[in-house]
């Protein structure tokens, strides 16, 4: 094994290896170093298989409503073990496929936990793997270690894996939850929620905050909350959790609310109630790389103030997405290989939750639009307006996008209903393009298609919308 390259990439999560990749492609002799399995957190144990387990609810909820399409389906059921099974099998065939790529591209994978400590011009990576401690050295450092679940002791939210579950506990739960409590609606709490309640489980969402998903449109979170409780969660917002423990059959949780407490019971609880990045033990603090609640602070290219030592996706912070990581990483291997790239704009960052209705936005929300001094236009339209929508009976669901009035620019988009994780990237297409509100109108949006409610919903902005 080689121990000296130009970019030793730590983390092979979708920031690690694409970064590795595209190292590799710029004429980078490159490693990855990955202290588990090939393809990160992601891969294995968050967006793939979560999404996996919920095409399973999908499927289960559309055989349940199989009489409103003609159809019938008798004897419906389900088995969560192969359900669970399903989820792992495809995660385990991406994973794979990530080390298929380190192959083609020519990048060392080496197994085992990183530390970085003073070198030359730039820190030296030690490896401990199962044979040893192994010492490696690069021009350049680049850390891709993400993040884990949140907790706070202080009021019980601490996962012990039984009764009290993190993000990964409930993708390969240790037993089926008859009843369930999960702490946090943003993403990774609603979508196992909307999960868990297509099975007949008994959900109760409780939330810090005024609203469910809150970095949401208001309007956009109403109209979710709407659909959620219809399917029978419960959702508790401005509510404080003050305790949560195991008992000897399920989980106790006090909860307050407007001065008033309550003790709330279930079988299992879910702790979501966000995410800190891995940044112990890579010996950062010694090195003078900054950290600030948690995360590792970066340049706009992924400079951390060390010498050769970079960082990318969510170890540097929020928006905690996969792709917000590999874009970060494209940027910062191109600027190191003097490319010049431009820095990546947050605001153009599409985010999705993968929930029964779906939710997808990108850019300002209408209130941060217009807290920032701007006259803004908005326009709405919903799916019970589309043709497409009612066919596929999921004719709930509303598409809303934030103009500047003078401009014309499109400041935001926002979506909740059927497929809208898929609609929200034409948007992205239109905020990088910069495109304005009349080339969106002149936009030929095929029919019949969803897709055609963004277009409405631009027109809505100014006063032409067709179809309702």
């Amino acid at each position: 094994m080689s121990t000296a390259f130009d970019l030793i990439v730590i983390g092979s999560g979708p920031g690690g290896y694409v970064t590795a990749i595209r190292a590799s492609q710029l004429g980078m002799k490159t490693a990855i170093v990955e202290r588990d399995k090939l393809g990160g957190i992601c891969l294995n144990w968050g967006c793939i298989p979560t999404k996996a387990l919920l095409r399973s609810a999908e499927v289960y909820r559309n055989f349940q409503h199989a009489k409103e399409f003609g159809l019938s389906v008798e004897g419906v059921s389900f088995d969560s073990a192969a359900v669970v099974d399903r989820s792992r099998k495809v995660a385990g065939r991406l994973s794979n496929g990530v080390g298929y790529l380190m192959k083609k591209n020519k990048i060392e994978v080496i197994q085992g936990e990183a530390r970085l400590e003073q070198g030359g011009a730039t820190p030296k990576v030690i490896v401990k793997g199962k044979d040893g401690e192994t010492a490696l050295e690069a021009k350049h450092v680049i850390l891709a270690t993400g993040a884990r679940a949140r907790e706070i002791p202080a009021a019980g939210l601490k996962a012990d894996g039984k009764r009290i579950w993190t993000y990964r506990d409930a993708m390969t739960p240790p037993e089926w939850p008859e009843s369930l409590l999960v702490f946090g609606s943003g993403a990774i709490g609603i979508e196992f929620a909307s999960f868990y309640a297509a099975f007949g489980v008994k959900v109760t969402v409780v939330e810090l905050l005024d609203r469910i998903l809150p970095v949401e449109d208001e309007e956009i979170s109403a109209f979710a909350k709407k659909a959620f409780e219809k399917q029978g969660l419960k959702l508790l917002t401005s509510t404080e959790a003050k305790a949560l423990k195991a008992t000897a059959n399920g989980v106790e949780a006090i909860v307050s609310a407007g001065g008033k407490e309550e003790t709330l019971t279930a079988s299992h609880a879910i702790v979501a109630v966000g995410i800190t990045g891995n940044t112990e033990g890579l010996g950062l603090e010694a090195l003078g790389a900054k950290i600030d609640r948690g995360h590792v602070v970066t340049d706009g290219y992924g400079k951390t103030g060390v010498a050769g030592l970079y960082a990318i996706g969510d170890v540097t912070g929020g928006p905690w997405l996969a792709h917000k990581a590999s874009h970060e990483g494209i940027i910062c291997v191109e600027a190191i290989a003097g490319n010049k790239p431009h820095a990546l704009v947050k605001e153009r960052i599409p985010g999705n939750t993968y929930s029964h209705p779906q939710v997808a936005s990108i850019g300002l929300t209408e209130a941060k639009a217009k807290a920032s001094g701007r006259d803004v236009r908005v326009g709405r339209f919903p799916f019970v307006g589309n043709g497409k929508a009612i066919a596929l009976g999921e004719d709930q669901g509303m598409v809303k996008t934030v103009f500047d009035a003078k401009t014309g620019e499109l400041l935001g988009a926002h979506m909740v209903g059927a497929e809208v994780t898929e609609l929200i990237q034409g948007y992205a297409v239109a905020m990088t393009g910069e495109l304005t509100e009349q080339e969106l109108m002149e936009t030929v949006f095929p029919h019949p298609t969803l897709s055609e409610m963004m277009h409405e919903s631009v027109l809505d902005a100014y006063g032409r919308v067709i179809h309702i």
